[in-house]
C-alpha cells in the first residue's frame, strides 16, 4: 500500500529542521519502507515541510513509521496527513 506523507513544518522551525535533518536523512535511508522523500519549499526555496512515499502494509505501519520520525519527536512540524496513494506514472 502506497502512502503520501504530506509535512509542513511549524512557523520558524527551519533551524530546528536543519539541526535534525542529519538523522532524518538516516531514517529515510535506513527504512525499506521509504520509495521518495525530499522537502517542501516555501517561496523563498527554503524547506518548510516534506513529502515522503512509504510503501507499507497498512496504514498503522505508515502511523508507526512517522512516530520514529526524529523531525516528528523533535516537534518540527503543524500538520501530518497520511494519505493513500495510487502511482500512475513512474
Amino acid at each position: 500500500m502506497l502512502i503520501a506523507l504530506i509535512a509542513r513544518d511549524k512557523p520558524g522551525a527551519l533551524p530546528v529542521r536543519r539541526e535534525n535533518r542529519p538523522d532524518h536523512v538516516a531514517y529515510l535511508k535506513a527504512s525499506a519502507a521509504v520509495q521518495q522523500a525530499g522537502p517542501l519549499l516555501d517561496d523563498a526555496g527554503e524547506m518548510a515541510g516534506s513529502l515522503i512515499i512509504l510503501d507499507v502494509a497498512d496504514m498503522a505501519e505508515a502511523e508507526a513509521w512517522v512516530a520514529g520520525d526524529p523531525y516528528g519527536k523533535a516537534g518540527l512540524f503543524a500538520s501530518v496527513e497520511l494519505v493513500a496513494w495510487n502511482r500512475v506514472i513512474g
